[in-house]
């Protein structure tokens, strides 16, 4: 990955010589009414007690990162698909003006809704680079989860809303986090 990684920014770079290229890394996460549960220190003797409202209904939170930063863009959604992921993807490009000047290399998995099929729509400036199958160990956008689940954890929420407002307030607080972000995200092979 290290190899091929470098590469392809080195190609890009020489084909944009005066562009700015980046790497940033794409990933969803599944956050809903089932809660995220951990384990908690009580007092020797006394049994924890967590309440539980199991519901089976979910959002999509959009995580983008650029590793060498730690700078993060989010979005949340009701789902994932390619329409959803074609309006993240425009947006994503338009807010950090990627295009003729700025060329961003996007490394992603290889989800249903992604750039495999003819139906996705990728922006100007945007070069797509699919990650190995099954290999979410190298995906630098898998290290922003824990950081989300870490408010949502242990807590019951009465609806989607309330998770939603859970969440959004807690990819702000990580936005403002650059440096633990670039700590747990930025990978040693990860190009600069």
């Amino acid at each position: 990955m290290e190899k091929s990684t470098s590469r392809k920014k080195k190609k890009i770079q020489q084909e944009y010589p005066d562009a700015d290229v980046q790497v940033w890394a794409e990933d969803e996460h599944r956050l809903g009414l089932k809660p995220v549960l951990r384990r908690v220190w009580v007092e020797k003797g006394y049994q924890p007690i967590a309440t539980v409202n199991w519901r089976f209904q979910w959002l999509w939170l959009y995580g983008f990162v650029e590793p060498n930063t730690g700078e993060t863009y989010w979005w949340l959604l009701p789902y994932v698909n390619t329409e959803l992921f074609n309006r993240v993807l425009k947006d994503f490009a338009q807010h950090y003006e990627i295009g003729k000047n700025k060329r961003v290399i996007l490394a992603m998995d290889q989800a249903g809704w992604h750039p495999i099929k003819e139906t996705t729509e990728i922006p100007e400036g945007i070069h797509v680079m699919l990650m190995p199958s099954h290999s979410p160990e190298l995906q630098p956008a898998e290290r922003l989860w824990p950081l989300i689940n870490e408010a949502i954890a242990n807590r019951t929420f009465k609806n989607l809303e309330e998770l939603e407002e859970v969440v959004i307030s807690r990819c702000k607080k990580i936005m403002e986090e650059k440096e633990i972000v670039k700590g747990i995200a930025n990978f040693y092979w990860w190009p600069n």
